[in-house]
């Protein structure tokens, strides 16, 4: 069997909270809190969950814009939160990151042949000329040329993020984080977006973590789909399944609050409270504060990851078969 290409085991990102004159730690907030999944050679695992369960701070640990508090993120059996600055530049060339604003992103004093080539020049990437990588990059996401002496103000919000894919896939990377990279956009242009990364995916076999709150988009980009609540991971499997027979009561309610069109909702889960506090989670499984099926063993005992049929659920009440 193959090795995965990433290996993240037990991975938390805790940010202390500080207070006080001598600016003490009293606690953490735990945005990532001991997460084990793997991501293997050309799939593309969707990573979903309510806002603020953690999803972005999981995507930026693995990239390295966030320090890991514990745990390991192996990337091709080398551990990345324990190299050294100069480890770490040769390869963050392999795992790239498109951002959700694409306006934000992109220097705006740059053109966009300097913002698309800037990584080659840093890796001693150049093929041909900065010009000629710079026109076949624009091309791969359908621009032309005329866009390399441009500025991103001038142009629209679905242009802008092409240009984040190219400058993403400048350096032919092996994963890619996509960070709510269409959630801004139009729904006619989410659908021409989702199109190229899948395209380029299967040409060039990348792998993808596709971060998302929209599960009709997750569906359709994904092999794989991991949901995530405050910090933890509480359901993983194929794609279809996750859609067709969920396990896990917050996968439900997920999927029940998905528009289907020339449907009525009649079968709808509410989920009634808010997300709790990351500082201060409750105890037993995170989820036994929203839950209508939790029982007492909820409130004691944290759930782990088991294996049930095709998937993986973190629950006391699923089926087994």
């Amino acid at each position: 069997m193959n090795e995965p290409l990433v290996e993240i085991k037990n991975l938390k990102t805790w940010y202390p909270i500080k207070r006080g004159v001598f600016a003490r730690t009293v606690g953490h907030v735990k945005a990532v809190d001991d997460i084990t999944i793997n991501i293997e050679k050309g799939e593309t695992i969707g990573l979903v969950g309510e806002s603020g369960c953690g999803k972005t701070t999981f995507g930026r640990t693995i990239i390295g814009l966030e320090k890991a508090a514990s745990g390991s993120v192996l990337f091709k059996g080398k551990d990345l939160t324990t190299m050294n600055s100069a480890d770490r530049k040769k390869c963050s060339q392999n795992i790239q990151m498109i951002f959700q604003d694409p306006f934000s992103s992109l220097n705006p004093r740059l053109t966009i042949m300097d913002i698309i080539t800037e990584g080659l020049i840093e890796h001693n990437k150049i093929e041909k000329s900065i010009e000629a990588d710079a026109t076949r990059l624009l091309e791969e996401v359908g621009l032309n040329h005329e866009a390399l002496y441009r500025y991103p103000h001038e142009f629209s919000g679905g242009q802008r993020q092409r240009i984040g894919v190219a400058r993403a896939i400048g350096l032919k990377p092996d994963l890619i984080i996509c960070d709510e990279s269409v959630s801004a956009l139009d729904v006619s242009v989410q659908a021409q977006v989702i199109n190229l990364l899948m395209d380029l995916r299967d040409k060039y076999q990348l792998s993808y973590l596709f971060i998302s709150h929209d599960l009709s988009v997750v569906r359709q980009i994904s092999t794989k789909i991991a949901v995530m609540y405050l910090g933890k991971i509480v359901e993983f499997g194929p794609t279809k399944q996750i859609i067709e027979n969920p396990q896990h009561p917050y996968t439900k309610a997920l999927i029940s609050a998905v528009p289907v069109p020339g449907k009525t909702i009649k079968d709808r889960v509410v989920l009634k409270g808010e997300i709790p506090s990351a500082s201060n989670p409750p105890p037993g499984c995170r989820f036994h504060t929203r839950c209508p099926i939790a029982t007492d063993n909820c409130k004691q005992e944290i759930p782990e990851l088991e294996n049930k049929g095709n998937t993986q659920v973190a629950c006391f009440n699923t089926d087994n078969d």
